[in-house]
């Protein structure tokens, strides 16, 4: 049903996608309790974090950004000004509200780095797509597949830790978390 696998020339040709509803950066205890009482009530979250890179060795950065994306709303809460605090922590830990990404269990541990939590409710995309027959794992690459899209990766290597998030930040963080929801949405059709 789906291909096994996607060329990056088959992939360069497919149409760019990027989330398109609204974003909330998350960046106050006040928008922090908005955004919890909101994302409280979705069943289904794409969830994604970012990083501020490091350029020098045995330099790790903590955790910049948690992105949560319900189909239409991302929410992108900047760690470094309002910490993992324990509303969002409630999320992460609620077992009813599932939470679908790709490569989620670095981005636990590195959460759980900022204060810990028991994880409940995540799904890992690349497990789910094993059952489907594919056999690539990166999400540009399942979002190809699965979706037929391709979605851009170029601001990958940004400052997170930035007071002010650029628009193409912005875009690029909802749309890894979006992405990640709509994937597991057809995967769940299929």
């Amino acid at each position: 049903m789906f291909q096994e696998s996607i060329t990056k020339e088959e992939l360069e040709v497919l149409p760019l996608k990027s989330f398109s509803g609204e974003i909330t950066v998350v960046d106050s205890y006040e928008l922090v309790l908005e955004a919890v009482e909101y994302l409280q009530r979705a069943a289904l979250l794409g969830f994604d974090t970012e990083t501020k890179p490091s350029f020098k060795r045995g330099q790790i950065n903590k955790v910049a950004l948690l992105q949560l994306s319900t189909a239409d709303r991302a929410f992108l809460f900047q760690l470094h000004k309002t910490g993992l605090r324990p509303e969002i922590k409630s999320i992460l830990a609620n077992p009813e509200i599932t939470k679908v990404g790709v490569a989620i269990r670095d981005d636990i541990k590195a959460l759980q780095k900022l204060s810990f939590f028991k994880p409940g409710g995540f799904v890992e995309l690349q497990e789910q797509v094993k059952d489907f027959g594919i056999h690539d794992f990166s999400l540009k690459k399942i979002a190809g597949i699965v979706l037929g899209v391709r979605i851009s990766k170029s601001q990958r290597l940004t400052n997170w830790e930035s007071p002010v998030l650029t628009e193409g930040q912005q875009a690029y963080a909802a749309t890894d978390a979006w992405i990640a929801h709509e994937i597991f949405q057809s995967l769940s059709e299929a």
